[in-house]
C-alpha cells in the first residue's frame, strides 16, 4: 500500500510539474535583451532578469536566447518554442524593442545574407551605401541611375530590385532598394518598399512586424 502511495505521489508530482511548465517563444532579439511570449504574455527581458513566470534570461544575441526554467537551460531561436513539450513552430511575426535614441535596429537578411538594418518609415526604399552594396554582391550598375534628395542635399545613386528582405521569418520578395553613391547611410535603412508590404504595429514601445500572407 505504501509503495502504491509513493508511486501515485510521484506521478501526481510529475503531472503538476509538467502542467506548470510555462510555454515560451522568442519573438524578438537584440543585444543583451529578448522579447519572450510566455504563456501568451509578452515579456521584455534583459540578460540576468527573471519574468514573473520564473523564466530567467541568461543571454541573448542575434542567434537566439539562452533561458533557464526551474534549473533547466534551453537555447531558443526565433523559430522555436518550449513548454511541457519542445516543438518547432512556424513564426510569421517579429517583435523589435527600441535601442538608444528610440530607433529600431535589428539583424536582418538581404538576398539571404546577414545584415543589420534600422527601421525608417521616412525612407522610400531599403537604402544602403555603395560599400554595403558591393559587400552584398548587388549589381547596382544594372539598376536605374537616379538623384536622391537627402538632409545633406542631392546625392547620386541607383534603384535596384533586391531578391528578398527578411526580418526574422517575415520575408518579402522583390523589394526595391536604393544604392547611394558614398558612405551614407552607415546603417541600412529598412524603408517603405519593405514596411508597406508587412503589417506593422507598436505595442507598448515594441514594434511588431507580421507577414500579410
Amino acid at each position: 500500500m505504501l509503495k502504491f502511495l509513493l508511486i501515485a505521489g510521484l506521478i501526481c508530482s510529475l503531472a503538476i510539474s509538467a502542467q506548470a511548465a510555462p510555454q515560451v517563444r522568442v519573438t524578438g532579439l537584440f543585444g543583451g535583451s529578448a522579447v519572450l511570449m510566455i504563456n501568451g504574455k509578452q515579456r521584455l527581458l534583459k540578460a540576468g532578469k527573471t519574468s514573473p513566470e520564473g523564466v530567467l534570461l541568461i543571454e541573448a544575441n542575434n542567434k537566439g536566447a539562452l533561458i533557464d526554467i526551474n534549473g533547466q537551460r534551453q537555447f531558443l531561436s526565433l523559430s522555436k518554442q518550449i513548454g511541457s513539450q519542445y516543438q518547432k513552430t512556424e513564426t510569421t511575426e517579429i517583435r523589435l524593442a527600441s535601442s538608444h535614441g528610440g530607433h529600431y535596429v535589428t539583424p536582418a537578411r538581404i538576398n539571404n545574407q546577414p545584415v543589420r538594418v534600422m527601421v525608417d518609415t521616412g525612407a522610400t526604399s531599403v537604402a544602403m551605401n555603395l560599400g554595403t552594396a558591393r559587400k552584398l554582391g548587388i549589381n547596382y550598375r544594372a539598376g536605374r541611375k537616379v538623384s536622391f534628395s537627402t538632409a545633406n542635399g542631392t546625392a547620386q545613386g541607383y534603384i535596384v530590385m533586391l531578391d528578398s528582405v527578411s526580418v526574422g521569418n517575415v520575408k518579402v520578395d522583390n523589394v526595391e532598394g536604393a544604392i547611394m553613391l558614398g558612405d551614407s547611410p552607415t546603417t541600412i535603412l529598412l524603408g517603405n518598399s519593405y514596411l508597406s508590404r508587412v503589417d506593422m504595429s507598436n505595442e507598448s514601445g515594441v514594434m511588431v512586424l507580421k507577414s500579410k500572407f
